[in-house]
């Protein structure tokens, strides 16, 4: 049976990469015809010209999502619409007389508890944040189903919107298993290889490293940076900058087989996918325990959870590890069995789909088709 499902996906940071991992999986599945309707942060249409609209990415988003989402309505029949994420379903759930399935890494009250890294704010108004609420509560009530990425956001839809747990599926996003893997180990005699990946540098903790290094580790660890902002290293030796990696690309994986620790001090997260990478290459993690990060790193096992901003305990448990061979192995080997048991993307995209067809059949069924 053939299904023919619209899929509104955000096209911002991590979201970007989810997409492309989406798309990977959906093109093994032959009853799925996928119509693709990306809504772009850098597209430059009408929306950047409106002075209230042009700063605001909720509504600039969804009124994008709202015409695109029209247009491929009117060119062809779809069968469910799956939003990734929820701000782009705000104006545009109700086009059609079809399921909608609603994807979210975490909930916007999740985010405004973590919104300050991200130079996000709640607004000062009341009326107006009580204003976003309902639109929010009103798209998570309407949506046939809702995936979210972790405990922590089901939790907040339950408790900060009341909406009923069974229609809630916690699904993560995963990495190709097949494609991150691990590296050969440390090489004798060489420094042992620190990886920090982060677009933001700053928000993801790239200052604290950095000072990490200059204090503490210069003497025992190399260390490479991905990153898309500048970043001096003025002074440092040892230390490598990488620009321009696109998700998934052959060089950033060359680059995680090759590293030894996966150094992520992130200040503000949900549940990234550069830390899926990281333990499907089997490098054990040093990050922070903000956002949903715990349901990833478990302390002491996979890896370390320290406070974000803390560049002394970062130096601690990092020489930890580069003193012990013995520990990184045992890391490694956990933090890649629970890779695979929790982030596998052959086994959550594939639960996605599932979510996606039942809606579709509970439809079908009621409508008599």
């Amino acid at each position: 049976m053939a299904y023919r499902l619209g899929f509104v996906m955000e096209q911002t940071l991590g979201h970007i990469t989810h997409a492309k991992n989406l798309q990977n999986c959906i093109a093994r599945d032959p009853d799925v015809i996928p119509v693709w309707i990306p809504v772009s942060y850098e597209l430059q249409d009408k929306w950047d010209k409106v002075p209230v609209v042009r700063g605001n990415w909720t509504v600039k988003s969804s009124l994008r999502a709202r015409a695109q989402v029209r247009a491929a309505l009117a060119a062809t029949q779809l069968d469910a619409l799956f939003y990734h994420t929820s701000v782009t379903a705000l104006f545009s759930q109700g086009l059609a007389n079809i399921p909608t399935i609603v994807s979210m890494d975490a909930t916007p009250l999740n985010f405004d508890n973590i919104g300050n890294p991200y130079n996000h704010k709640p607004s000062c108004l009341g009326m107006l944040e009580s204003l976003k609420n309902a639109l929010n509560r009103r798209v998570f009530r309407r949506s046939d189903k809702l995936v979210v990425w972790c405990q922590w956001a089901k939790d907040s839809l339950e408790m900060d919107y009341g909406i009923d747990p069974g229609k809630v599926a916690v699904i993560p996003p995963g990495v190709d298993m097949d494609k991150w893997k691990p590296g050969h180990g440390t090489e004798v005699g060489r420094p042992v290889r620190l990886l920090f990946v982060g677009g933001d540098f700053r928000r993801k903790g790239g200052d604290t490293l950095l000072e990490a290094f200059r204090t503490s580790l210069r003497n025992e660890c190399e260390l490479d940076i991905v990153t898309r902002e500048q970043v001096n290293i003025d002074g440092l030796s040892g230390v490598r900058v990488h620009y321009g990696l696109g998700s998934n690309a052959p060089e950033l994986m060359a680059l995680y087989a090759r590293a030894d620790i996966f150094a992520f001090p992130t200040l503000a997260d949900v549940l990234p996918l550069a830390i899926m990478e990281a333990m499907a290459s089997g490098l054990p993690v040093i990050t922070t325990a903000v956002g949903a990060v715990s349901e990833q790193i478990e302390h002491g096992v996979t890896g370390f959870l320290i406070p974000p901003g803390d560049a002394r305990a970062l130096a601690e448990v990092t020489l930890q590890l580069v003193r012990d061979p013995a520990l990184r192995g045992a890391m490694s080997a956990a933090v890649r069995q629970c890779a695979d048991a929790k982030f596998n993307a052959a086994t959550n995209y594939r639960r996605v789909l599932e979510v996606c067809k039942e809606s579709v059949d509970a439809w079908r069924g009621s409508k008599g088709r």
